[in-house]
């Protein structure tokens, strides 16, 4: 929190006390204090200052009923109640003191200085600390305190949070708790926690006889007297779960815990806040498949037909699919591989996880990770926190009811990081062949197996797969589809689906080659197949609205014909033209080929020169790499000025813009390098740029060409764009043979070494009117490469 003083909405707090670090629920009724709530949840920050009342029993409370001194709290949670009340989860940021109190009639504000800890790095409050832990965890015997609570503390690195952890759980006065909440002064503040602990912990040895019996006398006079019904009830429900331990086919090391867990059970009264804990544990630890598994079919052939009837396309996954099989079917058990298939979206990355479950005849569960931040969603709580639950790795075994299913960890490059933990981090060992035999879930507590389950993680791109992750995984790509896969797909897939979706009969509808491809390259423009599903939805839905309209008998198997007249009559104007690129050929703008974790696409690069004094401007969003290449293309201009007939003093007697359409997306990379020299020579030299070729490939200072990343993709991107010619790399020669067969006979694809050969294929202009330098021939001037 950078602000000093910031003015929030406020909610007094009657008997309670909000500290620093604390997450704790709240019950908000009073109307100023929900209008408070509202205000605040209106916020994007959503914070707001919990002092507590000195009197509760003061309901509309002014600046002398309340504390100076409270907590600046971030609201994490909020539900409504059918009492018109509201339930929040607030977690304590900071201290706060209340300098203006603002009663606004209908609500509560006040302006606060953040308060900040100090002397919290004395040399004497490690000592200190470790003092109060011990004393607490001596304390915590006597509360019904789970001992890995307190020893949770002794990883807390902050003093000042080590005290407010503490003060949150003591049963003391509200007057004690906001004495302690008001000292800023780390070192004080560790002081008066130990003089109160000491205290608690004499004053409850010395009465631990009296209120020990008290207590036995309470429960079987209360609780189980008059017959004991809940005591039958909870002897049986514990018989049960003995009962399921011994039948269930357990590990003999958790065998052994569920029965431990379960003597402790008998021990405790159903009403024990400790019982609720127990029980929940043993009942994830009876549900989980430690010894179950599916009976997977080995055959081929049959696993073959069952990846080819659901998706087109993608031969190298499913490749890789019947070589696991046929290993398995020869070797027997082995650890199963772990893939991740990365590509744009819409390829069919998700729905080949079911495919393979379903060939392989495994359970399939899968896990976004989408905005997962927290490392514990991934290795559970432990079990000292109230509501904790196992991560969701042991939450998806549990639904699957096999230790062998298809586990899919879905966009596993948009996992993010924070103060909570790196989940990231907390995936290496679930990923890792060598040591997921041995899962250790901080719920479970028990080492799981997860050495047979078929691991398919999918991404858009690996940028941003931390490279320990990313070097556990074997990395499949899958690249865009070609205008003639979309076209198989939309076909044998997508239409078919949607008439079942609209309610219409298979085949009712009727789409034409050239009114599907007209909706593949008017209404689309994506590497996958995503829009075009929903463009062909949104025809068919139309054709059903007519049946409804026209009273048309489905039985009667009508058939519906649909042209490229009906598709613009469905869709309407077209979204992009044939050729979105512009067709003339222009001073000063190349075409260049770009890769993003959408597939490939076009990049237009545009090149103004200005009357000025040397100065150079970037604009478009562009990433460090790429204005570097910017300046490595001016310092090949500029060594080879004299032999392209440009003023060698060009660079400070005149501006250059450099300038990326778009200017609101990000763009980086060195792929570009190419492009933007043979824009820049085609601004100083006047010579237009050919509108038929797009380039790819990173720069030199001295004119050679360096290979590049995504080739497949922006060859297919050219493709799409109706673009002929395409510069590459020479030494990417290597990975034409990935590109489809139908892509490469409509590209006419050249290799390239060195820039003067790209400026030559590039300009619209013979060779000697570029090359003007008097007496020096192309060669002799070329920079050795």
């Amino acid at each position: 929190m950078k602000e000093k003083r910031i003015t929030i909405p406020l909610i007094p707090l009657r008997d309670l006390v909000a500290f620093p670090h604390i997450v704790m629920p709240l019950i908000v009724g009073r109307p100023k204090s929900l209008k408070s709530l509202e205000e605040a949840l209106l916020s994007d920050e959503k914070l707001i200052f919990l002092p507590t009342q000195k009197n509760s029993k003061v309901n509309d409370p002014k600046e002398q009923d309340i504390y100076a001194i409270g907590t600046i709290c971030k609201i994490k949670g909020h539900q409504k109640m059918p009492n018109d009340n509201s339930k929040i989860v607030v977690e304590g940021l900071k201290r706060g003191k209340l300098i203006s109190f603002i009663d606004k009639g209908e609500m509560y504000l006040g302006e606060i200085e953040v308060l900040e800890d100090t002397n919290a790095d004395l040399p004497e409050n490690k000592n200190l600390v470790k003092d109060v832990i011990d004393l607490f965890k001596s304390l915590s015997k006597h509360l019904n305190i789970s001992p890995e609570y307190t020893d949770v503390l002794y990883s807390i690195k902050d003093p000042g949070e080590v005290t407010d952890v503490i003060a949150a759980q003591l049963s003391i006065p509200v007057e004690k708790k906001q004495s302690i909440l008001e000292e800023t002064d780390v070192n004080k503040r560790l002081k008066q926690i130990k003089t109160i602990l000491e205290t608690e912990l004499e004053n409850i040895t010395s009465e631990r006889k009296s209120r020990s019996k008290g207590r036995i006398r309470t429960e079987s006079s209360g609780i189980f007297g008059q017959g004991s019904f809940e005591q039958d009830e909870w002897r049986e429900e514990i018989e049960a779960l003995e009962r399921k331990a011994e039948e269930k086919d357990l590990p003999e090391k958790v065998k052994e815990v569920v029965l431990k867990e379960v003597r402790k059970l008998k021990l405790m009264t159903p009403l024990a806040a400790e019982a609720t804990v127990v029980r929940n544990y043993v009942d994830w630890l009876l549900s989980l498949p430690w010894t179950e598994r599916s009976e997977e079919k080995l055959d081929l052939k049959e696993a073959k037909k069952v990846l080819d009837e659901d998706h087109w396309g993608l031969e190298k996954v499913k490749e890789r699919i019947i070589e696991f099989l046929a290993v398995r079917k020869l070797a027997g058990p082995s650890k199963a591989p772990i893939l991740c298939l990365v590509g744009p979206p819409g390829v069919g990355k998700t729905s080949l996880g079911r495919s393979i479950a379903k060939s392989t005849n495994r359970k399939f569960v899968r896990l976004s990770l989408g905005g997962v931040r927290d490392e514990a969603e991934i290795r559970g709580h432990r079990r000292t926190y109230i509501g904790a639950l196992p991560g969701r790795i042991i939450q998806m075994m549990k639904k699957a009811g096999t230790k062998n299913p298809v586990f899919l960890l879905d966009e596993i490059d948009k996992l993010c990081a924070d103060f909570r933990g790196d989940p990231a981090a907390a995936l290496l060992e679930v990923l890792d062949p060598e040591q997921n035999h041995s899962f250790l879930d901080h719920y479970i507590d028990i080492e799981y197996d997860l050495s047979e389950v078929f691991f398919i993680c999918t991404a858009n791109t690996t940028y941003t797969i931390p490279p320990a992750l990313l070097d556990r995984m074997e990395v499949i790509r899958i690249p865009g589809y070609t205008e003639q896969e979309k076209y198989e797909i939309a076909k044998r897939f997508i239409i078919p689906k949607q008439e079942k979706n609209s309610g219409l009969k298979e085949g009712t509808c009727d789409f034409s080659k050239d009114a599907t491809m007209k909706i593949i390259r008017e209404y689309t423009r994506e590497a996958g197949v995503r829009n075009l599903e929903r463009e062909i939805g949104n025809v068919i839905r139309k054709i059903a609205k007519k049946i409804v309209e026209e009273g048309i008998d489905l039985e009667s198997n009508p058939k519906f014909k649909v042209t490229p007249k009906d598709i613009l009559k469905f869709l309407g104007p077209p979204k992009f033209k044939p050729s979105d690129v512009d067709t003339k050929a222009l001073v000063g703008i190349a075409r260049g080929l770009a890769w993003t974790e959408f597939g490939g696409d076009v990049l237009m690069i545009e090149v103004s020169i200005i009357p000025g004094s040397g100065r150079l401007t970037i604009t478009g969003k562009l990433g460090d790499v790429m204005q570097e290449s910017v300046k490595a293309a001016i310092t090949y201009v500029r060594s080879r000025s004299k032999e392209l007939g440009i003023d060698p003093e060009f660079y400070s007697k005149t501006d250059i813009h450099v300038h990326v359409p778009e200017g609101a997306v990000p763009k980086d990379g060195p792929s570009a390098g190419i492009t933007i020299a043979t824009a820049i020579v085609s601004a100083l030299t006047k010579i237009p740029v050919r509108p038929d070729v797009s380039m790819t490939g990173e720069i030199t200072l001295r004119g050679r060409i360096l290979p590049i990343g995504g080739v497949k993709e922006k060859l297919l991107a050219a493709h799409r764009y109706n673009i002929k010619t395409v510069l590459v790399p020479k030494e990417n020669e290597k990975d034409l043979e990935d590109v489809p067969k139908e892509v490469l006979k409509t590209l006419n694809i050249k290799m390239v070494e060195h820039m003067d050969e790209v400026i030559e294929l590039a300009l619209e202009a013979p060779a000697e009117k570029i090359w003007k330098g008097k007496g020096v021939s192309i060669e002799e001037g070329r920079s050795p490469h």
